[in-house]
């Protein structure tokens, strides 16, 4: 039988530092995967298998974040590697939003965090333990109710942060997360179309039948101000999104990130929806003034969300069970697929949305 030592020549250089952490982490409540293990033979050896068809054979997709499970509950759990000195911020706002009475608010669409670990002779190094999570556009919407679920969320989310004086500045795509609700089996951490184990696709429910929460993820760059500051300026920060209009025109200027954060879940909203779905036609006003190329004619947050409730209360209930089609779902078992869940939707009373108008 292989040894460990030779296993591990089958991790990559970050792995490896997770790998050195494995009983320091088990020492504080969190139990990384076989693969991570000092111990770990790799389950494939002296069969005819491959690494990548086995769930120990996978690698993570990102070197500063992995899974684990707590072992006081068996819950898992997203770890996530910080430069404490590079981010001085992210676990200040992260726990700030975790506070009574914020974090009972429902509107507070900040991703919690369980746990801060400082990593021993870590040269500033934190670990911050928060749920799992997983992508937002996997698997695809189904209803323009699902759709406006997603969109209230991600509204309120924002608008709650901007309420109590923070800016995100970099609420892209990417870090905007939902949680497992709608999943029957649990799904693997770095291949999340398969379940955990990895031997069948991860089987799901519709958003419809058991609606997700939605989550901003990552404060990295992100500043809290006094509350008596109405107009912060900000040398801009890069985050994910290289698009700003207003960063191309004067990168040394400093800018309002209030509406930078509306420019940025605008082109989020376009990126997941409109640039991939037909039937969400209705957000496009509202979107185009969210992405103005002058940060000064954008809406704030909280117009925003006003537009987007009467948007929102002009769509019967019949428009909201109608099916939003994805580029890559546009044959006709998909429609046929699509009709008999709406048929039994309507016999099960299972309503189109699962938010209230506001």
């Amino acid at each position: 039988m292989a040894s460990a030592s030779a296993a591990h020549s089958h991790l990559s250089e970050f792995e490896i530092w997770w790998k050195d952490h494995y009983d320091f982490l088990k020492d504080k409540g969190y139990k990384l995967r076989s693969r991570y293990s000092p111990d770990w033979v790799p389950s494939w050896t002296n069969t005819k298998k491959v690494g990548i068809e086995c769930e120990d054979g996978i690698k993570p997709r990102h070197r500063s974040l992995l899974d684990a499970r707590r072992t006081q509950d068996g819950a898992r759990v997203s770890l996530k590697r910080i430069d404490v000195s590079r981010h001085p911020y992210e676990i200040e706002i992260g726990r700030h939003f975790c506070n009574a009475p914020l974090s009972e608010d429902p509107a507070n669409h900040c991703v919690p965090i369980y746990d801060v670990l400082e990593v021993p002779d870590g040269n500033n190094l934190a670990i911050i333990v928060m749920p799992l999570l997983r992508k937002v556009t996997d698997p695809y919407f189904d209803t323009v109710g699902e759709v406006v679920d997603c969109i209230h969320q991600l509204l309120e989310g924002l608008r709650f942060m901007h309420r109590h004086h923070v800016a995100h500045r970099d609420c892209m795509q990417l870090n905007i997360l939902m949680d497992g609700s709608m999943f029957i089996d649990a799904w693997h951490p770095s291949d999340q179309y398969m379940s955990e184990d990895f031997k069948r696709p991860a089987r799901h429910r519709t958003r419809t039948q058991c609606p997700p929460r939605y989550y901003y993820i990552d404060f990295g760059i992100s500043r809290k101000y006094d509350a008596s500051n109405t107009n912060p300026l900000e040398i801009p920060i890069y985050g994910g999104d290289k698009g700003v209009p207003e960063f191309a025109e004067a990168y040394t200027k400093p800018w309002n990130p209030f509406p930078t954060d509306v420019w940025y879940l605008g082109h989020a909203i376009q990126e997941t929806f409109l640039d991939c779905y037909l039937g969400v036609e209705f957000l496009r006003d509202l979107v185009t003034d969210m992405m103005h190329s002058d940060p000064t004619q954008r809406p704030n947050m909280d117009d925003v969300f006003s537009r987007f409730q009467v948007l929102r209360q002009g769509l019967s209930k019949w428009k909201l069970r109608s099916r939003v089609t994805h580029d890559d779902e546009r044959s006709l078992f998909d429609f046929l697929a699509h009709w008999a869940r709406r048929i039994q939707y309507i016999v099960r009373r299972i309503p189109p949305t699962h938010t209230s108008p506001s």
